[in-house]
């Protein structure tokens, strides 16, 4: 499981902490949370939602507790190394960043994960605990319920 595993729910979290040190340490969290309930799930689910929504949690409960900002996305976050041309690339990252802080937290939860960490639409709403509907209202732009 966690060599299926790792390197998804590792870029989540770094994309969700843009901290290298905490990301790991969240994955590790993660890990041991799911290695102790595992009795909680429910046996025919798909695992990967599973493994990202207690990922999830775990961030948002830490953030929540430290009042930092749910994502840092800094140039080390999005550095490509086979891009052509690094200043597009800077520009790139740099209109990103202010794209996704205009974003609430659960919009950006969304986009990272069905789009960063590559959760299909049921995934995304499993991890999240929200209906389907919802997610796909959030990735559409109609943000409000």
């Amino acid at each position: 499981m966690v060599e299926k595993y790792q390197n998804i729910l590792y870029g989540t979290a770094y994309l969700m902490t843009g901290n290298r040190t905490a990301a790991e340490d969240h994955v590790q969290e993660a890990f041991l949370s799911a290695w102790k309930g595992v009795g909680n799930f429910r046996s025919g689910y798909p695992l990967k939602p599973w493994l990202v929504r207690i990922l999830v949690n775990k961030i948002i409960s830490s953030q929540r507790a430290n009042q930092n900002p749910m994502i840092s996305l800094d140039t080390e976050s999005f550095a490509d190394p086979a891009g052509d041309d690094p200043a597009e690339e800077i520009a790139q990252r740099d209109q990103l960043r202010r794209v996704m802080q205009l974003l609430s937290n659960e919009q950006r939860q969304v986009v990272l994960l069905r789009y960063f960490a590559g959760l299909s639409l049921a995934e995304t709403a499993a991890a999240l605990g929200r209906r389907q509907g919802t997610v796909n209202r959030k990735l559409s732009g109609r943000w409000n319920y």
